[in-house]
């Protein structure tokens, strides 16, 4: 039988994208957590009184595109470190089928910071040191911290080192509003601190829910948190941890007067993945029921940061 002839051209990028960076799924949602950063950012620099003036088209767009190609970079950074492992386990992925090589998504991580670093000084001078922050944070994640042989033995030690990511990136995307201001400086440290503690949290939520599985869909070599701790606890811990956040959520909502319509939200959306997770107990021995976990983790996510930054900029310039 003849091998079936390679896929050349862009078409492989195409499908390379598809498969493990689909931006059909990741765009809406970075573009909310993104917004919701600015946004946040402005209300905690405008008094509680006064209608706040509304993003700049650039901060968003620099908040928007630097995030996204960082998110690709974790993604590209994933594929160096998995290599070995997904050419043993996993052929079928992208790089050990040979779709694109690790060199040419070497070039593509460069690329993408350098456009970052043209975006963020764009901007301002002192975005490109939040950017210097969040890039050196994803060297030492590519390289486990050079504990590796540890923290894959730790599950949760690992996860919650990895995750340190996100509120770097949010914090990011919040300077692209403070940074470029008078003072170079967020209009509540203290504010701001707890939208990146909801940020941090929120990232565990989203983690975990992408690693609960059927039990028809477990992989050898793959660890997700439904083959370590089982269905029942695993989908119990995505929702302790749902309910953090949606209470971290909540107090820094209070930051931005906002704190009356978030908390009935965040009940609203975590009785929604409740309903969810029980669905999936129910159906844990039928493939793909560990999907809705997944989806309801980003209908969260796009719940919660619109919420805190995007809601409350329209309502306040509705209010007053």
């Amino acid at each position: 039988m003849n091998a079936a002839p390679p896929i050349i051209g862009w078409r492989r990028w195409w499908i390379y994208q598809r498969e493990r960076f689909p931006l059909a799924a990741h765009a809406p949602l970075i573009l909310v957590f993104s917004a919701s950063a600015v946004c946040f950012s402005v209300l905690l620099r405008t008094p509680p009184d006064a209608t706040p003036s509304w993003p700049g088209a650039a901060s968003l767009a620099v908040a928007f595109g630097v995030c996204l190609l960082m998110f690709l970079q974790l993604r590209i950074a994933d594929e160096f470190k998995d290599f070995e492992e997904d050419s043993r386990l996993r052929p079928y992925r992208a790089v050990p089928r040979g779709l694109v090589r690790l060199r040419e998504l070497g070039w593509l991580f460069a690329l993408c910071a350098v456009l970052q670093l043209l975006m963020a000084w764009s901007l301002s001078g002192r975005l490109v040191l939040l950017l210097l922050i969040a890039w050196a944070y994803l060297a030492l994640m590519s390289k486990e911290f050079f504990i590796g042989e540890r923290l894959r033995g730790r599950p949760v030690l690992y996860m919650a080192s990895h995750m340190l990511i996100m509120p770097l990136v949010d914090a990011f995307a919040t300077g692209c509003d403070w940074a470029d201001t008078a003072s170079g400086r967020p209009g509540s440290a203290l504010g701001l601190m707890i939208f990146l503690s909801a940020s941090y949290f929120n990232g565990v939520v989203i983690e975990l829910g992408r690693k609960v599985r059927a039990a028809p869909d477990e992989e050898p070599g793959v660890q997700t948190y439904s083959a370590l701790w089982g269905p029942r606890r695993a989908v119990g811990v995505w929702l302790g941890a749902m309910g953090l956040t949606g209470a971290l959520a909540s107090v820094a909502a209070w930051w931005v007067g906002f704190h009356a319509a978030v908390l009935p939200t965040v009940v609203i959306l975590w009785l929604l993945a409740f309903a969810t997770a029980r669905h999936y107990l129910l159906r844990r021995d039928v493939a793909g029921a560990g999907r809705a976990v997944e989806r309801a983790s980003g209908i969260w996510t796009i719940g919660l940061y619109f919420c805190l930054g995007i809601a409350p900029m329209i309502y306040r310039h509705v209010a007053n």
